[in-house]
C-alpha cells in the first residue's frame, strides 16, 4: 500500500479542488439546499465533461479507466467543498452497482448514460422499521405476475429520488431472505416520491411503490440472490462516505487553525494558548488517523482483497472522530461558529448525517467483532 498519492492522483486532487473552489461556494451550497432539485444542471454537465462521472468505469463504456482509489480522492474533494447534487447516488450507488452485477446488455445501455451525465440513478434500500442492514428487514415485495414483477411498499431515505431517472430497488421475492434488485423507471406514475426534511439539507426521499410493474429483464443480478450484492454496495457506499467526511473534517481543521491564529483575546492570538494548541493537535490526530484507515480500506477494496473489517474500522472510527473534531472546532470558534453566516455549520450538519449513513458506529463495531471471531 502506498502512503502517498500518485502524480496522477495529485493532479486529480488539484484539478478538483480548483474547480470546486470556483464553482461551489458556500453561497451556492446554501442556494442548492433551498432549491427544489438540490443541484445545478449546468454544474452537473460540467462535471460530466471533466470526466468525473466516468472516472472509475472501464474505457469500453466510455469511462476513464481509473480506479476506486482515484474515485476516493475525488470524493474527498467533494466532501471538502460540501458539493450538493446526485453524484454519490448516481456513480457510487447506481453506476458501480450496475458495473458489478449488471448483464452486459444493461452495462452497455446504462453506463454510458451515467458517464455522460444524461441519467441520474439512486438506491432504494432502507424502509420504515429497518433494523440495520439485514436481509430480513426488507419488506417491500415484488410479486411475480405473467413473467414480470409487481412491486409494492415504501422505501425511506432514498437519496435524490425526486430527480432520479432510475431506482435500484431492493425487494423481497422469496420468503425470509430471498431478495432481488430491480432497475425501476423512477418517472413511472406508480411511484410516489416525497422529499424529507433533513439535518444536512440534502434531498432524501420517501418513495412509495404502488403496483409498479417491472419486467423480468430489469432484474439486476440474480433472482433471489440480491443480498450479497447489496452487502457489497453498502460496503462501498460506507467507504465512499468516509472519503467525503475526510474532506469535510480536513477543511474544518484548516478553518479552525486559521481562526485560532487570527482571533485575539487578551492582546494575543488564541492559538498561543496551550489549551487551544492541544485542541487543534487532537483535531489533527483524528483527521490523519481517519484518512489512514479510510485509504487503507480503499486500497484493499481497489485491489479486490477481503476488507470487511477494514471498512468497518474506518466507518466506526470516522463516525465518532468527526464528532470530536466538530465539538472542538465549535468550541474554538465560539459564538461565531454556531451562526448561519459562518461556513462551519455546513460541514457539521453533513458530517452528522454521514455518521448514520449506511450504518452507524455501533453497527460497524459489531462487524469488527464478528470479523475477529467474537
Amino acid at each position: 500500500m502506498r502512503l502517498t498519492l500518485t502524480e496522477e492522483q495529485e493532479m486529480l486532487r488539484k484539478t478538483a479542488r480548483d474547480f470546486l473552489t470556483d464553482k461551489c461556494s458556500k453561497k451556492f451550497v446554501g442556494q442548492m439546499e433551498e432549491a427544489e432539485t438540490g443541484y445545478s444542471r449546468e454544474l452537473w454537465q460540467e462535471m460530466a465533461d471533466l470526466g468525473w462521472m466516468g472516472l472509475a468505469f472501464p474505457g469500453k463504456y466510455d469511462g476513464g479507466d481509473m480506479s476506486f482509489l482515484d474515485l476516493a480522492v475525488l470524493l474527498e474533494e467533494m466532501g471538502r467543498a460540501c458539493l450538493p447534487g446526485p453524484f454519490f447516488s448516481t456513480v457510487v450507488l447506481g453506476g458501480l452497482s450496475i458495473l458489478d452485477i449488471g448483464s452486459e446488455e444493461q452495462k452497455q445501455e446504462y453506463l454510458p448514460k451515467v458517464i455522460r451525465g444524461e441519467k441520474i440513478f439512486t438506491l432504494a434500500l432502507a424502509e420504515p422499521g429497518y433494523r440495520n442492514y439485514d436481509a430480513s428487514s426488507v419488506t417491500v415485495e415484488a410479486t411475480r405476475k405473467d413473467g414480470n414483477y409487481i412491486i409494492n411498499g415504501t422505501k425511506l431515505f432514498v437519496p435524490d429520488a425526486h430527480i432520479a431517472d432510475y431506482l435500484l430497488c431492493v425487494a423481497r421475492t422469496k420468503p425470509r431472505k430471498g431478495t432481488t434488485i430491480f432497475l425501476a423507471d423512477a418517472k413511472n406514475p406508480r411511484i410516489e416520491c416525497t422529499v424529507l426534511k433533513t439535518i444536512a439539507g440534502d434531498k432524501l426521499c420517501e418513495v412509495v411503490f404502488d403496483q409498479l410493474l417491472v419486467p423480468s429483464a430489469d432484474i439486476l443480478g440474480r433472482l433471489n440472490q440480491g443480498w450479497s450484492a447489496v452487502q457489497t454496495i453498502i460496503q462501498r457506499a460506507a467507504l465512499g462516505k468516509c472519503c467525503e467526511v475526510i474532506g469535510n473534517i480536513q477543511r474544518v481543521l484548516e478553518m479552525t487553525v486559521d481562526y485560532a491564529k487570527d482571533r485575539k483575546q487578551f492582546d494575543r492570538p488564541i492559538g498561543s494558548f496551550q489549551v487551544i494548541q492541544h485542541y487543534c493537535a487532537d483535531m489533527a490526530t483524528d483527521v490523519d488517523s481517519a484518512r489512514f484507515v479510510t485509504y487503507q480500506a480503499a486500497w484493499m477494496l481497489n485491489e479486490g482483497l477481503p476488507c470487511a473489517k477494514e471498512v468497518a474500522v474506518a466507518k466506526a472510527w470516522i463516525s465518532e472522530a468527526s464528532q470530536r473534531v466538530f465539538a472542538l472546532a465549535h468550541q474554538i470558534h465560539g459564538a461565531i461558529g454556531v451562526t448561519v453566516e459562518h461556513d462551519l455549520h455546513y460541514y457539521t450538519r453533513r458530517a452528522k448525517a454521514a455518521e448514520l449513513a449506511f450504518g452507524d458506529a455501533d453497527f460497524y463495531r459489531e462487524v469488527v467483532a464478528s470479523e475477529m471471531g467474537l
